[in-house]
């Protein structure tokens, strides 16, 4: 699992700043990141210490989302 840098509130928000051309960089954060290795992973939010509320499949390459998943 993966957060995103900016902190959306909903998986909604990061696919529509993703259709807009925004750049989503990803990080892990605990003992196995912050580096996210290139491929499908699985985005969490919103941050800790919230309860994670939405979860949303993309592909990563070099820490940025380059597709979201349905």
């Amino acid at each position: 699992m993966a957060y995103t840098i900016t902190n959306f509130r909903t998986a909604k928000a990061v696919r529509d700043a993703f259709k807009a051309g925004a750049e989503i960089r990803v990080y892990q954060p605990g003992p196995f990141g912050p580096k996210v290795e290139d491929g499908p992973t699985c985005l969490e939010g919103p941050h800790y210490p919230e309860a994670h509320t939405w979860y949303l499949g993309v592909e990563v390459k070099s820490g940025v989302v380059t597709k979201v998943k349905r």
